[in-house]
């Protein structure tokens, strides 16, 4: 079909439109703090083959492989046999998932009689079962993570209303109340994106409406291939590490071979470590992930749609068996942890091909710390999604106090803890003054939070990473602060490890303090004026 270009600039963005309005209907509907506030979750249209067209900016991670999870469902179910009220759900990381707390709804469109795409969501449930509240740091493999959903073909009438499915999910989380809510909030997304879609389907009919989709994607594809063929040909090479791998000492490394050959990449990430018997494997979905976003990040234009087409200029391989691409039934609940390091060693390559656009490493890590507690009226699970200091750039310093650019979560506001929660209050929520690396520009800041335990009973739960190994600056960037955990009990201050549980009493004082971003550049080039700056608002 050949398309009308103002058919197609006004189908094309009332698609990407739909996405987000999907995502904050997801946002708007959650019942959880870390879906309603954090909002850790993502939502998309794919056309009738899975392949994604339009997604909300909201998590990069959940979204940059949503296809590839679709896939999995496709593999399963004739995508002819659906019916008006099917669903496809999923969240088995051994089944193209990613971690099982992201359980991903597809719903198919229906338009004049047959199938034109699929409305999509995913959302990070506060808890699924499992061995802990909220989160199980010492799981040793992934059925002590939560409830394992591999790739269902369900049906609206029969399933969720009061169906099996539903009664199953309610049967199997410890706060059905906020986690039923964030189901719901995600069957309410997806059918907004449904309605969308069949309306553009009424006003310029399904086939336009489906070319339209496949034009867009193809658009994202010359898009991405001109921002690769702008890089210079060649072998590059990068590595990071992760502080430990939970039981022992010594750094987990990530290594990264990168390859430019005209208007495609390669990434290998051959010499990366092998699975660790800890939480801290990414499923290849999520390592996929992460190598998109950031070739997409460095090379394009933040303004193309990050769909299918965007994909095809990039292949991404990882050795079976590997951290970044594990053997069932390794754990997986942290796996934003190794995908980071991914990230940041993807980065150091293309900073020697690209230096003026790379940035030097941030916190970059998915600090997770969970206050759980059983009282009488049942499970009260406080999980917040902490961020820290973003890496300084050529032409910037780098952002204080945000997410890593594989999260993108908000933070939860004090007065939303205050509402939702008993059992702990907020005492400091403050920046980390000297924490940031110095460079020619210097690094963003790290911060903290402080938290007096109000109940007995209450147990932390704890993920992170850079406890011991900080953000490295770049070009002559000095690194960032660590982080750390501790508790204040009696007087005396207990050091806690970047990743395990801890039993606390009534009026212990948690503090969980994450770093700073590295600078960019020596720091003698950094001008008086922004050096008088930072001494101004207490940056140093």
């Amino acid at each position: 079909m050949t398309l009308d270009p103002v058919d197609y600039a006004i189908i094309s963005q009332a698609l990407i439109a739909a996405a987000r309005e999907m995502g904050a209907k997801l946002v708007r509907s959650a019942y959880s703090t870390v879906l309603r506030e954090a909002k850790d979750g993502s939502a998309a249209l794919l056309d009738a083959k899975g392949n994604t067209v339009a997604q909300a900016e909201l998590i990069p991670m959940q979204l940059g492989t949503i296809g590839f999870i679709f896939q999995s469902c496709a593999a399963i179910y004739s995508l002819d046999d659906l019916e008006e009220g099917d669903f496809f759900a999923i969240n088995d990381p051994y089944s193209g998932g990613q971690h099982l707390q992201d359980v991903f709804f597809f719903h198919p469109i229906f338009a004049d009689g047959r199938l034109i795409g699929f409305s999509a969501s995913v959302a990070h449930h506060l808890d699924l079962g499992g061995g802990a509240p909220g989160l199980h740091p010492l799981a040793t493999d992934v059925w002590s993570e939560g409830l394992i959903i591999p790739p269902l073909k369900l049906n609206m009438k029969r399933d969720w209303d009061g169906g099996m499915f539903q009664r199953l999910l309610r049967a199997n989380v410890r706060v059905p109340h906020q986690t039923m809510g964030d189901f719901d909030a995600q069957m309410a997304a997806n059918a907004i994106g449904a309605a969308r879609v069949r309306e553009l389907a009424a006003r310029y009919g399904s086939d336009k409406v489906t070319a339209v989709m496949a034009a867009l994607q193809d658009y994202s594809e010359a898009r991405m291939r001109a921002g690769i063929r702008s890089a210079p040909d060649g072998v590059y090479t990068g590595e990071d590490a992760l502080d430990d791998d939970g039981i022992s000492d010594g750094p987990v490394p990530i290594r990264v071979t990168l390859t430019i050959q005209g208007d495609s990449a390669t990434v290998d990430f051959t010499g990366t470590a092998p699975q660790v018997r800890r939480n801290l494997n990414a499923p290849f979905a999520s390592t996929v992930s992460a190598a998109l976003s950031c070739i997409k990040a460095v090379l394009t234009s933040p303004d193309i749609p990050f769909n299918a087409g965007a994909a095809r200029a990039v292949t991404v391989t990882a050795p079976k068996g590997s951290l970044l691409n594990p053997n069932a039934p390794a754990p997986v609940r942290a796996r934003m942890e190794a995908c980071f390091r991914a990230w940041n060693a993807t980065m150091k390559a293309l900073a020697q091909a690209v230096p003026d656009r790379a940035i030097a490493c941030g916190f970059d890590t998915t600090t997770v710390g969970v206050l759980s507690h059983l009282g009488p009226a049942g499970w009260s699970v406080y999980l917040e999604i902490y961020g820290g200091g973003y890496g300084a750039s050529s032409g910037t310093d780098g952002c204080d106090a945000v997410d890593g650019p594989l999260s993108n979560c908000s933070n939860t506001p004090i007065e939303a803890l205050d509402q939702d929660f008993s059992h702990f209050r907020v005492l400091e929520y403050s920046l980390r003054p000297g924490s940031a690396g110095a460079g020619a520009h210097r690094g963003g800041l790290g911060f903290l939070r402080r938290m007096e335990v109000l109940k007995d009973g209450v147990k932390l739960a704890l993920y992170s990473d850079r406890f011991t190994r900080p953000a490295d600056g770049l070009f002559g960037g000095q690194p960032g602060m660590t982080g750390y955990c501790e508790v204040l009990r009696d007087g005396s201050t207990i050091p806690l490890e970047s990743k395990t549980e801890f039993a606390l009493q009534i009026g212990d004082i948690v503090t969980l303090a994450v770093g700073g971003g590295g600078g960019y550049g020596d720091p003698a080039l950094r001008t008086t004026e922004a050096s008088a700056r930072d001494r101004a608002d207490g940056v140093v």
